[in-house]
């Protein structure tokens, strides 16, 4: 017999209640009111039923079995498993190629420092600039959902909205050091430092670092903190990330600020017609080897990643040796890498990922000259928007790290995004 449902015997068919006992509500109109149906058009026609008052099953022959919704399925879940061996596959010829060229710049740093060794030294203690009080104060929450410890540094409760700070990689939260110093009197501005980056907890295990997981922190941060809402500043992997939970949570993003980050679905479609794209961000397939990585970063003292900061062309200018050292003594603590580097291994776990329409009002800014990341990502954003919902502008003359490298200019465009918050 095919799938049915029971109906109660009654001796009358039932009213067309608005809303029946089990909380299931009848047909709207197109204003969201109520419309009123007669009862042989919400029930089809059914049988005499019998004298005792007792059930009877209706037949409902439109249910497809669940073998045959399994079978016509098959062909497409298969594809699907098929295309997602193929990139593995592709991504790990990749990883190979650039693992090598990086083994190469690693040994090649070793041998022209020879003193510094294979192995970078854990740093004794934090350099001073971490405790700068004129940034905030530092403090811990438990996240909710997950029971972990996230670190953050705080200031200007009191004074406006939350304005929530998510960083990139190699980052931490002091990277946004200019911009607590610059919001703090007219905002709540909180720096946080993500799962895996230490001194907050850091899982171990790759399957700790998916979007879901990481959609949940960010969720629990801002409840956590007290807010419903909050205008959410983020840069390189902390975009990805900012792009992301304003699609899972739009009720809990009030603005959005993002620099030199595109979501992944859009990074996705664009680097497969733009092959160059891939190839300035191919050190994400060098990321996907487990320990490889982390023993390649470390080697000459953190050579490659001091370089990364330091870079004439692609760096921070004017670092100083301070600053550098803020970005290096967590990451020289043992195991400090492998949490920042879990994020790029589950890049690649939900290819191909389906286009999404973004909505919340962002102002997006972009390095001219970013090593990393095409001007032509901006237009693929944008055609990706809600008209009307996103203010992008190229910065001249700036690359990859804005919020450090030109502060300035990105507080200005932030306060004009702002302002109509704060009349």
């Amino acid at each position: 017999m095919c799938g049915g449902s029971l109906l109660p015997s009654r001796s009358s068919a039932p009213s067309a209640d608005p809303a029946s006992p089990d909380g299931t509500v009848g047909p709207q109109n197109k204003g969201g009111g109520l419309r009123e149906e007669p009862a042989s058009q919400l029930l089809p026609a059914s049988p005499a039923l019998p004298p005792d008052g007792g059930l009877v099953a209706v037949p409902d022959c439109g249910v497809m079995p669940e073998f045959v919704v399994t079978a016509l399925l098959a062909p497409s879940r298969l594809s699907l498993k098929l295309l997602r061996a193929l990139v593995m596959c592709l991504v790990y010829c990749a990883a190979v190629v650039v693992a090598a060229v990086y083994s190469c710049i690693a040994l090649t740093n070793v041998l022209c420092h020879p003193r510094r060794g294979c192995c970078g030294l854990p740093r004794p203690a934090a350099p001073d600039c971490l405790k700068d009080p004129t940034l905030g104060e530092h403090c811990f929450l438990s996240l909710k959902s997950s029971g972990l410890r996230l670190h953050y540094v705080s200031a200007g409760r009191g004074n406006g909205p939350l304005m929530l700070f998510l960083h990139g990689f190699p980052e931490n939260w002091f990277s946004w050091r200019y911009q607590l110093r610059e919001f703090q009197n007219r905002f709540h501005v909180v720096a946080v430092d993500l799962r895996g980056y230490r001194p907050s907890d850091a899982p171990k295990d790759v399957d700790c670092y998916t979007t879901d997981l990481l959609m949940a922190d960010i969720k629990d941060i801002i409840l956590g903190l007290g807010y419903s809402k909050c205008i959410l500043v983020s840069h390189d992997w902390g975009a990805l990330l900012a792009w992301n939970f304003s699609i899972y949570f739009p009720s809990l993003v009030e603005r959005m600020v993002v620099v030199s980050g595109a979501p992944i679905s859009v990074y996705q479609d664009y680097s497969i017609r733009q092959i160059g794209q891939l190839v300035q961000s191919s050190y994400m397939f060098l990321f996907q080897f487990p320990w490889l990585p982390e023993k390649l970063l470390s080697m000459s003292d953190f050579q490659i990643l001091k370089t990364i900061f330091t870079h004439r062309k692609r760096g921070i200018p004017h670092l100083t040796p301070c600053e550098l050292e803020a970005f290096l003594y967590h990451f020289s603590q043992p195991g400090g890498l492998t949490g920042p580097l879990n994020y790029y291994r589950n890049l690649f776990r939900n290819f191909p990922l389906e286009p999404q329409e973004l909505s919340t009002p962002t102002l997006l800014l972009w390095g001219e000259k970013d090593p990393y990341l095409q001007q032509g990502l901006v237009g693929a954003i944008g055609s990706r928007f809600v008209p009307g919902r996103l203010e992008s502008h190229i910065v001249p003359g700036t690359g990859h790290w804005i919020p450090q490298t030109h502060p300035q200019e990105m507080h200005q465009y932030m306060w004009a995004f702002l302002q109509d918050l704060l009349d």
